[in-house]
Order: structure tokens, then C-alpha cells, then sequence
């Protein structure tokens, strides 16, 4: 498989990346700044600017599917960041008929009793949230082929285990109440498994432990 990913270099990304070519997929890596990006047979880097659609509808010309790893700025300007790169997933589709399949945020699902986790965001990461929040609802308006792919309420670097739970619209809690984490080895192969197996469309799923 063909795989444009867009932001490829971040910690999310990265992961991304290694798990696309542990699967053998060939990946058009965008970043804004490619150099960092390890030269590999199958990967082709390019320089990208997500919120430039013509160019990202060029890049993608090649691939099967699109990934998105990008999130908006924690500041002022969340929103707006967060409202350009979902046009540009938007436009990406319209014009080209793939597949987006994007990395959100936690804010975006809800507790088992319904209650916004966005509710429960602390103030220090709220611009974030409410972004990724309101670009999942810009992305189930707009009526494309999508699946939004949340990690619990925290994601760090750290082992890859393949072991996971899935849930759709909702957040996992543990034993405990609280909200699941995940490793980003492990949120990985969660979205990898979804871009070769989809089970989810135009909604939102929550990878957790």
C-alpha cells in the first residue's frame, strides 16, 4: 500500500512511520521540515505545508490512503491551525477519493455516562482540546470517507506491545475509573490496523488500555 503520512516527524508520526514499514507499506513522508527523516527504500520525504491544500492534492497523487499526524498548536491560534488542516483533509479527499484517516484528541469523545471528556480538560491543554474537538465535528459534517483515531487521555513514548482496547465515541477507564493511556508504539499499530482493516467509518474510536 501507498501511504501519504503528514507529519511524519512527530512523536505520533515517527511511530507511524516505523510501523508502515515494519508492514512492508510504502510511505510519501510530508513534514514541514523532512530532513530529519531517515533515508529508507521505501519512504519518499517531502516538505509539506498542511494548511497549503493544492500542494498536499499533488503530493497525494500517489497513495492509497492518507494519515494525518498533526495537531494544532497548544495556543491562541489552535483553532485556526486546527480549521486549516481539516480543510486540507477535506479538500485532500474531495479531490483525490482517499481514504483520511486522522490522529485526534481525547476531547473529542465522551465518558460512559455521556458527559463531554472535554468537560474534565485541564485549562493548561484546553485550546488543543477544543480544537481537535471542533475539527471532528468539521470532518463528520463535511460527509467524507474518515475514522479519527483518539489515544486515551495520555500518550507517551514507550513499549510496543500489540495489546489494546478499542472503543467507539468513548473513552476506555480503567479498573479505577480513570482514563486509559497508551504507548505511541502501541497507538501505531492500532491506526495501522485500521488503514488495512477498516472497521470504522466517519467516526471517531479510542485506543487505550
Amino acid at each position: 500500500m501507498n501511504i501519504l503520512l503528514i507529519g511524519a516527524t512527530g512523536m505520533v508520526g515517527s511511530r507511524l512511520l516505523s510501523e508502515a514499514l515494519e508492514r512492508n507499506h510504502h510511505v510519501i513522508a510530508a513534514a514541514r521540515s523532512p530532513q530529519s527523516i531517515q533515508p529508507h527504500g521505501r519512504v519518499t520525504a517531502v516538505a509539506l505545508d498542511i494548511t497549503d491544500p493544492q500542494a498536499a492534492i499533488t503530493i497525494a497523487q500517489g497513495a492509497d490512503v492518507i494519515i494525518s499526524a498533526v495537531s494544532p498548536r497548544n495556543t491562541g491560534d489552535a483553532l485556526n491551525d486546527a480549521a486549516a488542516s481539516t480543510n486540507t483533509l477535506i479538500e485532500l479527499h474531495k479531490a483525490t477519493g482517499k481514504r483520511v484517516v486522522t490522529v485526534g484528541g481525547a476531547a473529542s469523545l465522551h465518558l460512559p455516562d455521556g458527559t463531554p471528556v472535554v468537560t474534565y480538560i485541564p485549562d493548561e491543554i484546553l485550546p488543543e482540546a477544543q480544537a481537535m474537538r471542533r475539527a471532528y465535528g468539521t470532518l463528520v459534517a463535511a460527509d467524507i470517507d474518515f475514522t479519527v483515531v483518539a489515544p486515551g487521555g495520555m500518550i507517551a513514548p514507550g513499549a510496543r506491545t500489540g495489546k489494546f482496547r478499542v472503543a467507539q465515541r468513548q473513552i476506555l477507564t480503567g479498573a479505577d475509573g480513570g482514563m486509559s493511556h497508551i504507548s505511541a508504539e502501541d497507538f501505531a499499530i492500532a491506526v495501522l490496523d485500521e488503514v488495512e482493516t477498516p472497521q470504522h467509518f466517519r467516526t471517531i474510536i479510542n485506543v487505550g488500555y
